[in-house]
C-alpha cells in the first residue's frame, strides 16, 4: 500500500484488488471477479447521493451587478464579468464553514450511499491542489484542498465519493474550446477580447486537452478510491461536428479505467455511448435498460446557491416524491444542495434531509 501525503490529510491509493474499497463493503467477492461490475451493482443498489455545487460563483449569489444569472453558478458567463475580475474572487474564498465531516454526517442521515461534488466547474477554479493551475483554492483565502477533505471523512465512513469535472467548457483556460470552432456557450461572449485567451493560430486545443487528462489522473491518483467521474459540458461537444473525437474522449474514458478499474463514467446523457451510467437533470424519460441517475435540486433551480432562490427549498414530501418517482424508473435520485458563500449548508436543507433520512428508515 502505498501512502501519498497532501496538503494535512493522508489518503491510500488501493494497489491490490484485495483491499476492496470502503464503498464497496460487502461487493467483495464481486469486486475481486469484476471490479467494474461490482462497482455497476452497487451503483444500482445505492439509490440515493448528494450532489454538491460549491465554487467561486457561490460568493456571488446569482448576481453581478444587477445582472441576475439563472442558474447562478453560469454568473460569470450570463453577466460577461472578465476573466481578471473574476479571479479575485478567490480572494475572498474563505470557505470558513465548508465542514466535510458535517456533510458526510449529514448524508449518512438523509440515508445517502454516495457524495458527488464539483472539483472544478465552468470557471475552472478546482476545489483541489493541482499541479496543473493557480488558479485552485489551495491559492485561496481558504488555502484548503476541500476535496482532501472530503475524500478522508468518504473513507472512513463508506460512502461513494464521485468526482464532477467540466470537460470542455472552460472559462479561463486560454487553450479551452472556443465558440467559433464549437459554436456553443464555450466561452462567454465578451464584447472585447480576453488577454488570457489564446486566439487564432497560438490556440492550441490539445494544450487543453492534455490539461484535462492530467487533472483527472490527479484525482484518480491522490484521493484514494474514487466511485466515479462525472463529466459535464455535453453541450460544447454535440455543437462539433466531430466533438467527441476532437476531445478524446473514449481515450479519457480508458485512461481512467486504467488507472482505477472500479471507476464508474459518466457524461450526463452520454456523448459515445460507452459511458457506465446516464446523468440527466430533472424531467426524464427512460430510454432503455441503461444504467440511471436523475439529477434534482434543494434548491427551486439553482445548482450553485442563489439568494432568489431562499424560499422554496424541496419539502421532505418533495423529496420522498423525488424518490419514488426516480424508484419507478429504477434509477437514483442525485439530490443537489448549494452551500452558502461560507460553505455552509443551507438551513433548511439539513431539516429536510435528517427528515427524509428518519422516513426512508421506516420503509
Amino acid at each position: 500500500m502505498t501512502i501519498i501525503l497532501f496538503s494535512k490529510f493522508t489518503v491510500f491509493k488501493k494497489e491490490s484488488k484485495a483491499e476492496v474499497p470502503s464503498y464497496l463493503k460487502g461487493y467483495e467477492e464481486a469486486y475481486a471477479e469484476n471490479p467494474r461490475e461490482a462497482a455497476k451493482q452497487w451503483f444500482q443498489e445505492a439509490k440515493f447521493g448528494l450532489f454538491i455545487h460549491y465554487g467561486l460563483y457561490s460568493l456571488l449569489e446569482g448576481y453581478y451587478g444587477e445582472v441576475h444569472s439563472k442558474p447562478a453558478e453560469w454568473v460569470q458567463l450570463r453577466a460577461k464579468i472578465p476573466v481578471a475580475e473574476y479571479e479575485k474572487l478567490a480572494s475572498q474564498f474563505t470557505a470558513e464553514n465548508f465542514d466535510a465531516d458535517f456533510i458526510t454526517d449529514l448524508a449518512l442521515e438523509a440515508g445517502m450511499k454516495y457524495i458527488n461534488i464539483t472539483t472544478r466547474h465552468h470557471d475552472s477554479f478546482s476545489l483541489f491542489d493541482t499541479e496543473y493551475s493557480n488558479f485552485k483554492s489551495i491559492n485561496s483565502a481558504a488555502k484548503r484542498d476541500l476535496i482532501a477533505e472530503l475524500a478522508e471523512q468518504c473513507e472512513k465512513k463508506g460512502l461513494g465519493l464521485f468526482f464532477y469535472y467540466s470537460h470542455g467548457r472552460d472559462w479561463k483556460h486560454p487553450h479551452a474550446p472556443h465558440n467559433e470552432e464549437f459554436k456553443s456557450s464555450a466561452r462567454p461572449k465578451y464584447d472585447q477580447k480576453q488577454p488570457e485567451y489564446k486566439y487564432g493560430s497560438e490556440h492550441d486545443l490539445d494544450i487543453y486537452i492534455e490539461f484535462m487528462k492530467n487533472q483527472i489522473t490527479e484525482l484518480l491518483t491522490n484521493y484514494g478510491a474514487v466511485a466515479g467521474i462525472w463529466l459535464d459540458g455535453r453541450g460544447v461537444i454535440r455543437k462539433h461536428p466531430n466533438g467527441a473525437e476532437r476531445l478524446k474522449i473514449q481515450e479519457l474514458y480508458d485512461h481512467i479505467h486504467s488507472l482505477q478499474p472500479q471507476v464508474l463514467v459518466s457524461f450526463k446523457q452520454g456523448v459515445i455511448g460507452t459511458e457506465d451510467f446516464k446523468a440527466p437533470e430533472r424531467k426524464y424519460k427512460r430510454e432503455g435498460d441503461e444504467i440511471l441517475e436523475i439529477c434534482n435540486t434543494m434548491q427551486p433551480y439553482a445548482w450553485g446557491y442563489d439568494r432568489d432562490n431562499d424560499i422554496g427549498h424541496k419539502t421532505p414530501d418533495e423529496v420522498m416524491s423525488m424518490l419514488n418517482h426516480a424508484d419507478s424508473m429504477n434509477a437514483n435520485l442525485l439530490l443537489n444542495i448549494g452551500p452558502l458563500p461560507d460553505g455552509s449548508v443551507f438551513p433548511d436543507d439539513i431539516t429536510t434531509l435528517r427528515e427524509v433520512g428518519k422516513r426512508l428508515k421506516t420503509q
